[in-house]
């Protein structure tokens, strides 16, 4: 039976976390305009995909950022997002988080929506800190 090295455990910067990591997580929602939901994930990603699901005709742009744009961290004024434009138009994001804020695009008027899959560790939400900072709330 194998056994554990004193001191290796699931972590953050532990190698074999993100090597086994694979559970899915799959989420969606309708988004009204200038709407953002809060997508909080159960466990830490390795990387996730979200999928403008353009659901007014090409809908607006969806705006997706670590940080939310109500916080006074300047997240829109500064541009701290990346944009999706087209229905069903996707990014993948190779980077762990907890969570991810999606926003609706006042300018494009109407609602869009969004498909979100994730690839989840098995670190828990407890270990992961805050991201801010240069490009993402300052």
């Amino acid at each position: 039976m194998p056994q554990f090295s004193p001191g290796v455990s699931v972590g953050l910067r532990n190698v074999g976390s993100y090597q086994v990591s694979g559970h899915p997580f799959l989420t969606g929602s309708l988004l009204a305009t200038s709407e953002e939901k809060k997508v909080s994930f159960p466990f830490v990603t390795r990387e996730f995909t979200v999928i403008s699901s353009g659901s007014s005709g090409n809908g607006p742009t969806l705006r997706i950022h670590f940080n939310s744009a109500t916080d006074p961290g300047f997240v829109m004024a500064h541009r701290h997002y990346t944009t999706l434009t087209a229905a069903f138009e996707s990014m993948t994001y190779h980077t762990k988080c907890k969570e991810v804020f999606i926003t609706c695009d006042a300018n494009g008027g109407g609602n869009n929506g969004f498909e979100l899959i994730a690839n989840l560790t098995n670190i828990s939400t407890t270990n992961m800190y805050a991201l801010t900072g240069s490009g993402l709330t300052d």
